[in-house]
């Protein structure tokens, strides 16, 4: 049987918004939530954080809340990821980062069934090839497989920083790899952003948690929560994602 679990990369350096994932919103860190909201998919989920001295206090947070971590690289996230999943003996590997702390467990859960029932360590599943989700509840699922391949050629600092890169792009996996779609049934919302990278963005989720319970909400519900609250998605709707 495949061992499959989530590996979150986290990190408290941030260019834009150092320390992002432990501001508070209703009196607990952004972090709580992402692993909480994770571990609805019903996968174990392990922290990915730097050996930086700013990081001990994520190594602090794994330890106290009992999630299992691991301290690699700050620069190559790709040897972090490898070294994660070589490390819990992660057989199948869900990519999803510590700045989304909406991420939707359940979608998580039903997607992972969906590559575990296909058999082939060769797909690469994704909700995020063709977006009709808000940023902010992205996630890749691809095998150790195909990790290592990666973690042995990618070469290039992007393939290194992105992870997955490599994967959906070289010519020596782009051949062979096969891609899944992850897309809303419901229409498009990738409009909307829902992840953590400014101060805007943190406007945002904090609006979504302390006001309307965002992070109760299933999500269907909350995707129908956005639409519902222009005023409070026009605050981050002109900030842009930062490009690979």
């Amino acid at each position: 049987m495949q061992h499959a679990g989530i590996i979150s990369q986290v990190r408290m350096g941030s260019t834009r918004l150092p320390s992002k994932v432990l501001l508070p919103a209703a009196r607990r860190p952004l972090l709580d939530y992402h692993v909480a909201r994770a571990r609805q998919s019903g996968l174990p989920i392990y922290l990915a954080t730097t050996t930086e001295p700013a990081d001990d206090v994520l190594a602090a947070y794994a330890e106290t809340n009992g999630i299992p971590y691991h301290r690699g690289s700050e620069a190559d996230v790709l040897a972090r990821y490898y070294e994660t999943a070589q490390k819990f003996g992660l057989d199948v590997i869900v990519r999803v980062t510590s700045d989304c702390p909406l991420v939707d467990g359940p979608l998580i859960g039903a997607a992972v069934a969906r590559y575990l029932a296909e058999g082939n360590p060769l797909v690469y599943r994704s909700n995020s090839i063709v977006r009709t989700f808000p940023r902010g509840l992205d996630f890749e699922i691809f095998s150790m497989e195909m990790l290592a391949e990666a973690y042995a050629h990618a070469t290039l600092p992007y393939e290194r920083e992105h992870v997955t890169p490599y994967l959906k792009a070289n010519p020596a996996t782009a051949g062979r790899v096969i891609y899944r779609d992850e897309v809303w049934p419901g229409g498009d919302f990738s409009r909307f952003r829902i992840t953590l990278d400014t101060a805007e963005d943190y406007a945002v989720l904090k609006a979504l948690i302390e006001q309307h319970h965002a992070q109760n909400l299933d999500v269907a519900d909350l995707l129908a929560l956005l639409e519902a609250h222009p005023e409070i998605m026009a605050l981050n709707a002109h900030i842009e994602q930062k490009t690979i």
